[in-house]
C-alpha cells in the first residue's frame, strides 16, 4: 500500500477543505470525459483488463525458448517497460533496451546476441516513430540473414489496434501482434501490453501489479480525505511556482523509475493553458542514496525553488546484517544492523534535512517495493498529471511540441533524399 506524509508542510492540512471544490471539480471534469475516446483516458481502464493479460501469459507459454528480450522503442515505450523489469525481474532473461539511434551501441549488442535464442519486440502506438522503425529494419535484417524463414517467430509487435505501419507489417508477414488500445496513449500505457509483454518474460507477478493499480483507483475516487491522488494533486497545484519538481526514490530497484516519472509530468504539463500562458514545472529525477552524494547540496543549500518528492519502502523484501570486524570500532554504529536501517536512516535524514532547509518536500511511503505497492504508485502518479492537467488548464494527453519534432525529421531527411 502507499502512504502519504506531510509532516513538513503544516499548511497542508488546512489547504485541503480550502481546495475542496477546486479538486472534486477536477475530479469530476476529467470523470466526464471518460466515454469519449478522443480524450485518451482509456489507462484508467487498463487494470481490468484481463483478457489481455490472459493473452499476454499463453504467449510466454508458447515461447519459453527465449535468452535474451530486445525491447525496441523510445519514450513511453521504453521508460515504463525498463523500470517495472529492473525492479522485479526474475526469470533470468536478459532484457536489452534499443531507446536511441546511436550506432556504435546498436552493433555492440548485435553482436553479442544469438538470434535462435533473442525475441525482438518491436513498441510504437502510431507505427511511425522514426527511432523505432531504423532500429527494427536493421533488426527485421538481422534476423532474416540468421534465421531465413524463421525469422517471424522472434518478432512480435505492440501497436495500435488498426492503424499504422507495424500493423500493416504484422498482417503482411503474420507476425503476432498486440494492442495498445486506441484511447491509451504512449506515457499512459506502461499498464498495457507495453509494459505487460516484457513483465511476462521478466517472471514478474503481472496480476499484483495490475491490482495495485485498481486499488489506486478506488482510492482516486474516495473522499477528498482519503484520496491520494487528489493530496498530491494539490501538492504540485499549491507549489506550482517552484520552476523544479524533483521525485528521488530510495530504492535501487526502481534506479529507472523516476524516468518514466519525468516524461509523463514534463510530456504532459508543460504546455500552453487555454489562455495561451506557458505553464509547467520541470521534474528532476534522484535516487537515494546516491544522490545524497551528487545533488543533496543543491537540493538543500541551493535556490528555494523546488517541490521534492521522495518514495521510501517502508520494509525491505530481504534484508542483509551487517557483521562485525576487529579493527574497524569506528564503523561499530554499523555493527548488527540490517542494510534496510542504514538506507531507511539516510532516508529519513535527507528528509528532515530538506525540510530544516525551507524546502518544501513530502513523502510517499511504499510497504515494499513490491508489484503490488509499485502498480499503485504507477497508477497514482497518473491521476496526479491528469488531474493537474485539469487543475493547470491544459490538456495532459496530447503533445504537440514532440509531434512538431517528429515532422521536421521526417522533413530533413526526406531533403536529403
Amino acid at each position: 500500500m502507499l502512504r502519504l506524509d506531510t509532516r513538513y508542510l503544516p499548511g497542508f492540512a488546512e489547504a485541503l477543505p480550502a481546495h475542496r471544490e477546486a479538486l472534486l471539480s477536477a475530479r469530476e471534469r476529467l470523470l466526464a470525459k471518460r466515454g469519449d475516446r478522443a480524450q485518451m483516458l482509456g489507462w484508467l481502464d487498463l487494470p481490468e483488463d484481463t483478457e489481455t493479460l490472459r493473452a499476454i501469459r499463453r504467449y510466454r507459454e508458447e515461447n519459453p525458448w527465449v535468452e535474451d528480450f530486445v525491447l525496441l522503442g523510445i519514450g513511453g515505450s521504453a521508460l515504463g517497460p525498463k523500470a517495472l523489469e529492473a525492479a522485479f525481474n526474475a526469470s533470468g532473461v536478459r532484457f536489452h533496451y534499443v531507446d536511441h539511434v546511436e550506432p556504435e551501441p546498436v552493433l555492440r549488442l548485435l553482436r553479442t546476441l544469438d538470434p535462435r535464442k533473442t525475441l525482438v519486440n518491436a513498441i510504437s502506438k502510431s507505427g511511425a516513430t522514426a527511432e523505432t522503425l531504423a532500429v527494427l529494419l536493421i533488426f527485421l535484417n538481422w534476423l532474416r540473414e540468421a534465421l531465413g524463414e524463421g525469422w517471424r517467430r522472434h518478432l512480435v509487435l505492440t501497436t495500435d489496434p488498426q492503424r499504422g505501419a507495424l500493423r500493416a507489417l504484422a498482417e503482411r508477414e503474420g507476425l503476432r501482434a498486440f494492442a495498445i488500445p486506441e484511447d491509451v496513449g504512449g506515457r499512459f500505457s506502461v499498464l498495457s501490453p507495453v509494459g505487460l509483454l516484457p513483465l511476462a518474460f521478466a517472471g514478474a507477478d503481472v496480476e499484483a501489479l495490475l491490482m495495485g493499480a485498481r486499488q489506486a483507483n478506488v482510492n482516486a475516487l474516495a473522499p477528498l480525505e482519503e484520496s491520494l491522488p487528489l493530496k498530491t494533486a494539490l501538492l504540485h497545484h499549491l507549489h506550482r511556482h517552484l520552476p523544479v519538481n524533483v521525485f528521488m526514490v530510495y530504492a535501487e530497484r526502481l534506479r529507472y523509475l523516476p524516468a518514466w516519472f519525468v516524461q509523463l509530468h514534463d510530456e504532459s504539463l508543460g504546455k500552453r493553458d487555454r489562455e495561451g500562458k506557458r505553464v509547467g514545472t520541470t521534474a528532476l529525477p534522484a535516487l537515494g542514496p546516491q544522490d545524497q552524494h551528487a545533488q543533496l547540496q543543491l537540493f538543500r543549500e541551493g535556490p528555494l525553488d523546488k517541490l521534492l518528492a521522495l518514495v521510501l519502502p517502508e520494509a525491505p523484501t530481504e534484508d542483509l546484517l551487517i557483521p562485525p570486524w576487529p579493527g574497524l570500532e569506528e564503523a561499530g554504529y554499523l555493527f548488527g544492523k540490517g542494510l534496510f536501517r542504514l538506507l531507511k536512516a539516510e532516508a529519513e535524514a535527507t528528509y528532515q534535512a530538506l525540510a530544516e532547509a525551507g524546502q518544501p518536500v513530502y513523502a510517499l511511503y511504499l510497504s515494499e517495493v513490491s508489484p503490488y505497492a509499485v502498480g499503485w504508485l504507477l497508477q497514482l502518479l497518473m491521476w496526479q498529471t491528469a488531474l493537474l492537467g485539469e487543475l493547470w488548464g491544459v490538456n495532459a494527453f496530447d503533445q504537440p511540441g514532440v509531434e512538431l519534432s517528429k515532422r521536421l525529421t521526417r522533413e530533413i531527411l526526406a531533403r536529403e533524399g
